[in-house]
């Protein structure tokens, strides 16, 4: 007899090959732009110049995360742009699936924070560009103030066996998150090549931690209304879920923790078989506006790569998101997420532990 699983599974396959024809048949015939982001950057606002001079002349295709984002491109979905982040930017390039972008068809360009535009990779020594920064942001615990009681700033909140709040805690179900902390904790370095034994302790720390975890979950919205209902006491978060339940009144407090916060930077590539690489300029070069930016910094609380965006927005407010005026004073004090070179590895590792291996 056939395992029902498998056929599930090969059923699930087969959706998905449908879709992804689907998908590059609509960016082949639509004539658009095609984007490829994270859910929620879809906004107008963040593209406001390019619907100007280009009205409706963009699809906005969205992901989970970088990993779903690059197994959809490796699949066959190849849109014109894509916003990964600069930890999985090798990843695109040794798959073969971006090309370098002109630094000269690129206004604004000198406005983007140098540290960001001096992170290895991001701009190669002959002067090919291969991404183009565009926001940035922490990762950490987001907790109810009324609920949690002047917790220790640590991680470790989320692995003490003891703790008092196991299964009312959620965390993100991504490499570059959970398993990231997991070896920090574990005393491994995640930006190194990791042995087995470097492995297995961070498979005993995963291990840890899940009798704990309510969830592992890349769906900020369920969380912000889990955190807002009582039902999660503390969840592994980005700014924007911070941000966002402040709006709303929740008691929240978004953690500093001792071992530092994770700090992410994405931005824009172009793919290696952009079929509207005018469109993609235009695009790009909006989205670097800094009224643009500091959109971004006001709604969800992240950071611009734009200087000029920062200089928009009142130091006020940064203080009430807790933004620094730039992003160097940042990463002076988190841990910047980098490419993991064990990074399959990991995955599978992770995968092993969720499913309680």
């Amino acid at each position: 007899m056939t395992d029902s699983r498998s056929w599930v599974m090969g059923l699930g396959a087969f959706a998905l090959g449908v879709t992804l024809l689907q998908q590059g048949a609509q960016a082949a015939d639509s004539g658009k732009l095609t984007y490829f982001t994270w859910s929620g950057y879809e906004l107008p606002q963040f593209h406001s110049d390019f619907e100007k001079a280009h009205a409706g002349q963009v699809d906005i295709s969205v992901f989970g995360d970088d990993d779903d984002a690059l197994s959809k491109a490796r699949a066959g979905f190849h849109p014109d742009l894509a916003h990964p982040c600069y930890d999985k930017l090798d990843r695109w390039k040794q798959a073969g699936l971006i090309q370098p972008l002109d630094p000269k068809r690129l206004k604004n360009w000198d406005q983007i924070f140098p540290v960001l535009q001096k992170l290895p990779g991001i701009v190669d020594a002959d002067g090919k560009v291969w991404m183009v920064p565009w926001d940035w942001g922490n990762t950490s615990i987001l907790y109810r103030t009324d609920l949690v009681k002047n917790p220790e700033a640590t991680w470790k909140m989320f692995f003490d066996p003891a703790s008092p709040y196991a299964g009312k805690m959620a965390t993100i179900d991504a490499v570059h998150d959970t398993p990231l902390v997991a070896a920090l904790l574990a005393g491994v370095d995640p930006f190194k090549t990791m042995d087995d034994k470097q492995l297995e302790k961070v498979g005993a720390m995963l291990r840890q931690q899940r009798p704990l975890m309510s969830s592992y979950t890349t769906d900020m919205t369920s969380v912000e209304q889990s955190l807002a209902s009582g039902e999660l006491v503390a969840a592994m978060a980005w700014n924007a879920s911070a941000t966002a339940l402040k709006k709303q009144n929740v008691p929240v407090a978004f953690m500093k923790p001792k071992e530092g916060m994770l700090t992410w930077v994405c931005g824009m590539v172009m793919l290696k078989d952009a079929k509207h690489v005018d469109l993609a300029y235009d695009f790009i070069n909006a989205r670097m506006n800094p009224d643009s930016g500091a959109s971004l910094i006001n709604e969800y609380g992240y950071g611009s790569a734009s200087q000029a965006a920062f200089r928009q927005v009142p130091a006020a407010k940064l203080e009430e998101l807790s933004l620094p005026n730039d992003p160097e004073t940042m990463l002076r004090d988190t841990v910047l997420t980098r490419p993991i070179p064990s990074n399959d590895e990991l995955a599978k590792l992770f995968e092993r532990v969720k499913a309680g291996g």
